[in-house]
């Protein structure tokens, strides 16, 4: 056909026209992971572990490696937690684990907390954590530290400065990943008193 043998092709206007379908709403429940959301957690970390530089491993994370630390987190009554979409998809977790292995160190733990990257820039992130701090609250916890890498991670220190955290240092170029040298800023939340 020629150009000017199409015709001109007519729009409806707004009010005739059919409504675009309405978007789900993000929805969410945030509960105590169990053994069997393991491998979920996994897909999720090594994901960050192949694709950037949030944490410095750089090799993957495996299920029977991902036990030992569900195991260990729940021997020392720590909180480990995981976001789950209504149709059962685990689209983030977070949990601490013991800051050191000496005793003086039994009330201060170190967060970690992951997305999946459907659920990342939706408000998901600052209320698993702040469940998180509850729930820390509630096990005695007194301090929480948080290491984050100090590039590519500049939503994770926003988050954290939001519930509260304050930077209590750097360090430089002590992280080596992907052919570059990167360092970390430690931020703290005391869990004494108020929210």
């Amino acid at each position: 056909m020629l150009e000017e043998e199409y015709q001109t092709r007519r729009v409806l206007p707004p009010h005739l026209r059919k409504p675009a379908p309405e978007e789900a709403p993000f929805s969410y429940s945030i509960r105590e992971a169990v053994p069997e959301d393991l491998p979920h957690v996994r897909e999720i970390y090594n994901y960050y572990v192949t694709n950037s530089t949030v944490t410095f491993d750089d090799k993957p994370m495996t299920l029977r490696a991902w036990r030992t630390k569900y195991d260990h987190i729940r021997k020392a009554k720590m909180p480990f937690l995981v976001a789950e979409s209504p149709n059962g998809q685990i689209l983030g977790y977070t949990l601490v684990s013991p800051w050191s292995a000496k005793a003086g160190y039994r009330y201060t733990v170190e967060n970690s907390i992951y997305l999946g990257p459907a659920a990342t820039g939706k408000g998901l992130g600052t209320p698993l954590l702040e469940v998180l701090l509850d729930k820390c609250r509630e096990a005695g916890i007194r301090e929480v530290i948080a290491v984050i890498a100090d590039q590519g991670a500049e939503a994770s220190i926003r988050m954290h400065e939001k519930l509260g955290f304050k930077e209590v240092g750097r360090m430089g170029r002590v992280g080596f990943k992907f052919g570059r040298w990167l360092g970390t800023v430690t931020m703290q939340k005391s869990l004494r008193g108020k929210r």
